[in-house]
Parts: C-alpha cells; sequence; structure tokens
C-alpha cells in the first residue's frame, strides 16, 4: 500500500505502550473542513483491509490516520496478554488523537474494529462524529460466525492445544500462508472470490503468522465478553452500518442489530459483499462511505 502522503510514527501512552500509527495530517492535500478518519482493522487483521480506503480518502482531502493496536505488529506488547482489551484498545486511540491534536474525528471499523470503534464510542461520549461500522457483531462470535456456534466448540480445544503443544500449534500458525487448503478455505469463506485474488489472502495468513496466536483467543474472547448491546441507545454518534449480503462470517442479518439500537444510524447493504465488502466492491464502498461522511 503506497501513501505518498503518509508519514510514519509513533507515540508513547499513558501505561508505557508505543503505539504505531501513519498519518496525513502535514499534507498539503488536506482540507481541514473535513473530519479526521481513523481506522480500526479487525481480529488478527492489519492495514491492507483498508488499502483501497486509505488512499481513496486521502485523494479526497480527508485526514487519515491509521494504526495498529497494542500488541499488534510494529506497536508494542508485554508479558501480560490481560493487558490487551477493548478499554485499553480504546484509550491507545483516544491519546493518539490528543496526540495528533484531532478534533472532529470519525471511526471506521471493520468486523472486530466494529466492537473497538463502539468499545470507545461508549468510554469517550460526544467526541465521534461518525462512525462507519463494517461487517460486525455485538453478539458473542462464537455463537453466530458461520450462521452456527461450532467455535465455541473448538474453541476450548484449540487452546488446550496450544497449552501442550505450543511449538507444533505455532509452528502451524505461523506457516498457515503456506498451506493451500487453509488460503482456499479462508478465501471462499471470507471473500467473494471472483472480486478478491488469492494473494490477498495469503498475504492476510502471512501477517496473521507474525502475530501470537495468544492475541487471537485473547481478542475472541473480549467480544464474547464485551456488554455493549445494552448500551448502543445511548450511543447518539450518526452511524453508517454496511455489510455484504453474502457474509458467511458474520450474516448480514445481524446488523440489524446495530441499526435496531443505534438511535442515529443507517444501513447499507452491498450485494454480493462477503465479510469484507470494502475489499469486494471498494469502489460502492467509497463512495456510499462519502457520502455518509457529506451528510454529518
Amino acid at each position: 500500500m503506497e501513501l505518498l502522503n503518509f508519514k510514519q510514527n509513533t507515540f508513547m501512552t499513558s501505561d508505557g505502550f508505543s503505539i504505531y500509527y501513519g498519518h496525513n495530517l502535514e499534507s498539503n492535500n488536506i482540507d481541514e473542513s473535513k473530519p479526521t478518519l481513523i481506522f480500526n482493522y479487525g481480529l488478527v487483521c492489519n492495514l491492507a483491509h483498508w488499502k483501497f480506503q486509505i488512499p481513496y480518502f486521502d485523494n479526497l482531502g480527508y485526514p487519515v490516520i491509521y494504526h495498529d493496536y497494542r500488541f499488534h505488529f510494529q506497536s508494542s506488547s508485554s508479558k501480560n496478554i490481560d493487558d490487551l482489551n477493548f478499554k485499553s484498545i480504546s484509550n491507545d486511540i483516544y491519546e493518539l488523537m490528543k496526540h495528533c491534536k484531532v478534533t472532529n474525528p470519525v471511526m471506521l471499523g471493520h468486523s472486530m474494529g466494529v466492537n473497538t470503534t463502539l468499545e470507545f464510542a461508549n468510554l469517550h461520549p460526544n467526541i465521534l462524529k461518525g462512525m462507519v461500522l463494517i461487517s460486525g457483531t455485538v453478539l458473542p462470535p462464537q455463537d453466530i460466525m458461520f450462521d452456527t456456534n461450532w467455535m465455541d466448540i473448538i474453541q476450548p480445544i484449540l487452546e488446550t492445544l496450544l497449552e501442550k503443544y505450543p511449538a507444533i500449534f505455532n509452528t502451524l500458525w505461523k506457516t498457515g500462508h503456506k498451506n493451500p487448503i487453509a488460503n482456499h478455505a479462508i478465501h471462499r469463506g471470507g471473500f467473494n472470490t471472483e472480486k478478491v485474488p488469492k494473494d490477498f489472502v495469503t498475504y492476510y495468513l502471512k501477517k496473521i503468522g507474525e502475530l501470537s496466536p495468544e492475541i487471537f483467543f485473547q481478542l475472541l474472547n473480549e467480544m464474547k465478553k464485551q456488554n455493549i448491546t445494552s448500551k448502543l441507545d445511548k450511543i447518539k454518534t450518526p452511524t453508517l452500518v454496511m455489510s455484504g449480503d453474502l457474509d458467511q462470517v458474520i450474516p448480514s442479518y445481524l446488523q440489524k442489530i446495530l441499526t435496531d439500537n443505534l438511535p442515529e444510524s443507517e444501513m447499507y447493504i452491498i450485494k454480493d459483499g462477503s465479510h469484507v465488502p470494502q475489499a469486494d466492491f471498494p469502489e460502492t464502498v467509497n463512495e456510499r462511505i462519502d457520502i455518509f461522511l457529506k451528510d454529518l
């Protein structure tokens, strides 16, 4: 993802984590009347999931900030995995916004990034000017992923295997991008195969291998125990909820929970879109987000 107008940097949080971020805030192309867009990716995902959005909105003159969560990629970690939770991530983003002197933010979240965005909106009310929530769920993913509860059954087994056979488990985890079966399954299950090439999936799996499996299980459990549903009606932020109608990971009918409970929300369903509609149909998604931003 070549971003000529962007600078990369890190800052230190109040609890001692180094957070990596990129921004175009010093670009001559910026329109200061437009809101600052902050991008939150999903569970063990990476910035490539926004590869069609970040340069698009940069070209339109929007101030843009992207970042890595703590424990992810170019941000730092600690020895205590419990330091990784939605509250700490939200506070990192809050401190990042203060560090960058952001006053007019709109947050975009994909998949688990929806949970992160909603947690931020709940913990720091009246800051966000808007939210774009793509392919997320406020229900425990173990109960609804692929419209079944198979993850609730298999997760404890996987965690036990990791505990008993860490070397083997970690090797398989790190080399998943070399496994044609894994590539095929993720491609078919999570993307529109006619729109997203296989190398996108291979890169996705390779980046997953750079993270520890403990991060995956920690955040999956965070999603399970997050109690945000009863607080949605108190989040008054204007919100665009988006989903692909063929999303197999988080079925699109679950988006109605968000639009029914977020007071200032609207829903847009992308025909033939998968769990990652912003990669399947970037032009459609980008144009719809831009309309939403102009209406704020």
